[in-house]
């Protein structure tokens, strides 16, 4: 058995028996700088496809470093196909959101532009560091997708009608979200998508268009009024508590 590592990196390249990788930059400032380790450590290693390794440092210069992959650590496992779509908020609680989804096993964040919103333009580069560093630091095997931000007319037109989009409906008129997640066709994780508002709220030619489209279904989060951060987690936690993999245990030999 591998020893006990507690660095974890997300890399793109294939991890096979007997293989070698090479990191970028970045990666190995953190690694010589930061955490100053030296040739022969050991660090975990995962990519979204091919499970968790452990690979050993052969190399590590100013700019690149080489491993060599030692053994399989955890398998890759399926994950929940749950999309968190929300309209942009202010740069520091943007972070924190896809920080937390990341945490909360999001496997898509899709920022929204609606009438509201207040932030147009959205650093997909920042939002992808976000949450490939949480990913790294809670034992997830994959990092979310950032796909670019769309306009709310064209989200509705692009959305698979397969999927059924979960709308937080900040005026209280949707069912409790405990009740909907509780009860076929969500209970038991199927896959779908949870859509978070702008701070001022959805307008009401947004509303009307939401509750026409048949994979809609308009969900209530309590008597509280929640800020757009913190409803799109209390959304997240109450899916993965009901309706998710928060049902199984953590893997044997999983070290954090």
């Amino acid at each position: 058995m591998s020893e006990k590592t507690e660095t974890r990196l997300f890399v793109t390249a294939d991890l096979t028996v007997d293989g070698s990788v090479g990191l970028e930059t970045s990666q190995t400032h953190y690694l010589k700088n930061v955490l100053r380790l030296a040739p022969g450590a050991h660090v975990a290693l995962f990519n979204g496809r091919d499970g968790e390794w452990t690979a050993r440092i052969d190399n590590i210069g100013k700019s690149a470093t080489s491993l060599s992959l030692i053994e399989q650590r955890r398998p890759q496992c399926d994950e929940p196909d749950i999309w968190l779509v929300f309209a942009p908020i202010k740069r520091a609680r943007i972070d924190f959101t896809a920080q937390k989804a990341t945490e909360l096993g999001a496997s898509v964040l899709w920022p929204v532009i609606t009438r509201h919103t207040q932030v147009e333009r959205v650093n997909t580069d920042r939002l992808l560091a976000n949450a490939t560093e949480a990913a790294e630091q809670t034992a997830r095997l994959s990092v979310p997708e950032i796909r670019e931000p769309v306009r709310f007319d064209a989200l509705l037109e692009a959305w698979p009608q397969d999927r059924p989009l979960i709308v937080c409906d900040e005026t209280g008129a949707g069912t409790p979200v405990a009740t909907v997640f509780s009860n076929p066709p969500f209970k038991g994780g199927t896959p779908c998508g949870l859509l978070i508002g702008p701070e001022g709220g959805f307008a009401d030619h947004e509303l009307d268009r939401l509750r026409q489209s048949s994979f809609v279904t308009p969900v209530s989060l309590g008597p509280r009024l929640l800020r757009s951060d913190t409803a799109a987690l209390a959304a997240l936690a109450c899916w993965q508590a009901v309706a998710g993999d928060w049902t199984l245990k953590r893997p044997e030999g999983l070290d954090l």
